[in-house]
C-alpha cells in the first residue's frame, strides 16, 4: 500500500519543520543545554507540526549522537527506530478514544518502569483537550512530578479547553498558522521530488485552501496528483470544487454595476461547476477581504493568483470602505450559516439581494420624532388643526392616556444617533443573525424614537413585542448596538400597529395621518 505524502514526508529534522522557528530554536537549545523539561504543551491549529515537533523532541532525547548539538542525527539506532516508528520508548496516545479515568491510571502504573531502549520515555499524548475532567485530575500529580525517565508533550487544538492546573504545569509553545508562500513552497519541494507535473498556480490554490495547514495541504496535492495528469489551475478547480477567480471577479463587478440578474448568473455558474456554496462564499469573502486590505494600504498581504491582482485594484477603488465591509459582512454570514440544506444556494442568492436592496428601502423612514425631514416643516405641522400625542407607552391599548401637547421636534444632539441608527439597523440586525428569533424580530420592527438615551421600537402586534421585551434579548440588542455604534442606549419596545381611524377633515397623506398610521393618537382638538 502507498503511504500517504503527508506522512512520507513529515520534517525528520528541526531544519525540516517550516514556518515554526520559534518554537523548534527554543527546543534545540533545551537539548544542546541538556535541560530538557519533564511536560510540554504544543498548541496551535491542526497541521501546523505539533505532533511532528513532539516526535523530534523524543528523538533528540533519546539520540545516541555524541555533540548535543547534531540531535537528532537521523543515522544512530533510536533514530532510526523513531523513524520507523518500532521505537519502545516513544508512546503515543490519542485522547479521543482514551480518555477516562482508567485510561490516565493505567499510564500512570506503567510510568516508573524504566526505559526500554532510550534514556527517556516520552509520552505524546494528541488531542488532549479531549481528556475528562477525571482523567485529567489523574494525570495532574504525574505532571508534577514525573519521574526522571519521563517526559510529557500534550498536543491540543483548543487551548481554552485545557484546565489552568494543567497548563500551570508545562511549558507552553503556540504553533501558528502557515503562511500560503510557506505552504506553496513545501508543496513545490514534494513536487520535485515526488516528479509530480504541476503549475504554479494550481500549488498557491492549493495551499489557500489549506488554510493554514500543511497536512491539509500535502494531503490535497495527493489527491490531486491520484489523477495521473498534470496539476493545471483548471483541473484544480474542478477537482477541488472551487470557483474560477473570474467568476469571483466578474460577481463583484455585477454588485457595482447594481445588476441582479449578472450576479445571480455567476453564483450558479460556480455552483453548477460543482463549487460548494459554503466553499463559494468563502472565497468572495476572501476576495472582498483583499480590497479591504488594498484600501487599507497593505495589498502585500492579500495573497491573490497574479490573474487578479490588477482587477482587484481596480475593484479596491470602484468601492468605498463602508461598501466593501458591508459586502463581506453579507457573505461571510453565507458562509457562517450552516442551514438551508434544502436549497444550498439559498444564503447566497441572500447575500446578494442584499446588497442590491436601495438605501431608500433597507429601512422605513419614520415621520415626526426623530423625523430626517426639516425642521420647518415638522414644526408647520404642529400647528395643525389636531394635537397629536405619541409620547412613547401612550399607543392606543397600552392603558395610557396622553396629556398635554407633544414635542415632536426632534431632540438637539440626538438627530446624528438616530440617523446613524437607522442606516446601520440592517446590519445590527445582521450582526445578531445567529439568534434566528431576535434577527427575524428587529427586520420586522420600526424605529420610532430616540430620546433621552432610550431607544424605542414599535412592533406590529402584543406577541411580537412580548417576544422582544425579555432581558436577553434587550440586553443582547444594547450590546451590539454599542459594540456596533458606541451608543449607549436603553431599549423599549412598544406596540404601534394599532391606529384609529383618520377623520374624515384630516389630510390623508399628511403628518398627522401619518402619524396616526404609526400610533399616534388625538388628544386634543383646538379650533
Amino acid at each position: 500500500m502507498t503511504q500517504a505524502l503527508y506522512r512520507k514526508w513529515r520534517p525528520q529534522k528541526w531544519e525540516d519543520v517550516s514556518d515554526q522557528g520559534h518554537v523548534t530554536q527554543t527546543l534545540r537549545n533545551a537539548v544542546i543545554a541538556g535541560r530538557i523539561g519533564h511536560a510540554y504543551l504544543f498548541s496551535g491549529p491542526r497541521g501546523t507540526g505539533k505532533t511532528s515537533v513532539a516526535r523530534l523532541l523524543a528523538k533528540a532525547a533519546n539520540c545516541l549522537a555524541e555533540t548535543p548539538a547534531e540531535r537528532p542525527c537521523n543515522q544512530c539506532d533510536h533514530c532510526l527506530a523513531v523513524n520507523k516508528g518500532s521505537f519502545l520508548d516513544m508512546i503515543e496516545i490519542d485522547a479521543a478514544s482514551n480518555n477516562g479515568v482508567d485510561d490516565v491510571r493505567d499510564l500512570r502504573d506503567k510510568i516508573n518502569f524504566s526505559p526500554n531502549q532510550g534514556r527517556y520515555k516520552v509520552y505524546i499524548i494528541d488531542e488532549v483537550h479531549m481528556l475528562s475532567t477525571q482523567a485529567f485530575n489523574a494525570l495532574l500529580k504525574t505532571l508534577e512530578e514525573p519521574p526522571p525517565h519521563a517526559i510529557f508533550v500534550l498536543a491540543t487544538t483548543e487551548i481554552h479547553k485545557i484546565p489552568a492546573t494543567v497548563l500551570s504545569r508545562c511549558q507552553r509553545h503556540e504553533f501558528k498558522r502557515a503562511s500560503v508562500e510557506a505552504i506553496t513552497r513545501q508543496l513545490k519541494e514534494i513536487a520535485g521530488n515526488e516528479k509530480i507535473p504541476v503549475d504554479d498556480e494550481a500549488l498557491t490554490l492549493i495551499a489557500r485552501q489549506a488554510t493554514g495547514s500543511f497536512r491539509d495541504a500535502i494531503s490535497l496535492l495527493d489527491q490531486m496528483a491520484s489523477t495521473g495528469e498534470k496539476i493545471t489551475l483548471k483541473n484544480t478547480h474542478t477537482i477541488l470544487g472551487t470557483a474560477a477567480s473570474q467568476n469571483v471577479l466578474e460577481l463583484v463587478d455585477a454588485i457595482h454595476n447594481s445588476q441582479a440578474a449578472a450576479g445571480l448568473n455567476q453564483l450558479h455558474a460556480a455552483l453548477d461547476a460543482g463549487t460548494d456554496p459554503r466553499v463559494l462564499a468563502r472565497q468572495i469573502v476572501e476576495y472582498l477581504r483583499a480590497l479591504l486590505l488594498i484600501k487599507l494600504g497593505n495589498p502585500d498581504q492579500t495573497n491573490l493568483p497574479k490573474e487578479s491582482h490588477k482587477q482587484a485594484g481596480r475593484h479596491a477603488a470602484a468601492f468605498s470602505n463602508q461598501q466593501v465591509l458591508h459586502m463581506i459582512r453579507e457573505f461571510n454570514a453565507a458562509a457562517m450559516d450552516t442551514r438551508g440544506g434544502w436549497q444550498p444556494a439559498l444564503n447566497l442568492e441572500l447575500a446578494l439581494a442584499g446588497l442590491m436592496v436601495s438605501p431608500e428601502e433597507k429601512q422605513p423612514q419614520i415621520l415626526i420624532q426623530g423625523s430626517h425631514k426639516p425642521q420647518e416643516e415638522v414644526r408647520s405641522s404642529v400647528q395643525a388643526r389636531k394635537t397629536l400625542d405619541v409620547q412613547p407607552g401612550n399607543e392606543p391599548g397600552s392603558g395610557q392616556q396622553g396629556k398635554g401637547k407633544p414635542d415632536v421636534t426632534p431632540s438637539k444632539g440626538k438627530d446624528d444617533d438616530f440617523s446613524r441608527l437607522t442606516k446601520e439597523w440592517k446590519n445590527i440586525s445582521l450582526a445578531v443573525r445567529s439568534n434566528r428569533s431576535l434577527n427575524a424580530l428587529l427586520n420586522s420592527c420600526r424605529l420610532v424614537d430616540l430620546r433621552k438615551e432610550v431607544l424605542t421600537l414599535g412592533f406590529a402586534s402584543e406577541i411580537l413585542k412580548d417576544k422582544a421585551n425579555t432581558p436577553d434579548q434587550i440586553e443582547t440588542v444594547q450590546k451590539t448596538i454599542k459594540d456596533l455604534l458606541g451608543l449607549d442606549v436603553q431599549v423599549k419596545c412598544v406596540v404601534t400597529s394599532a391606529r384609529q381611524e383618520t377623520p374624515a377633515d384630516i389630510k390623508q397623506d399628511g403628518m398627522v395621518a401619518e402619524a396616526i398610521k404609526i400610533g399616534g393618537k388625538i388628544t386634543d382638538v383646538h379650533d
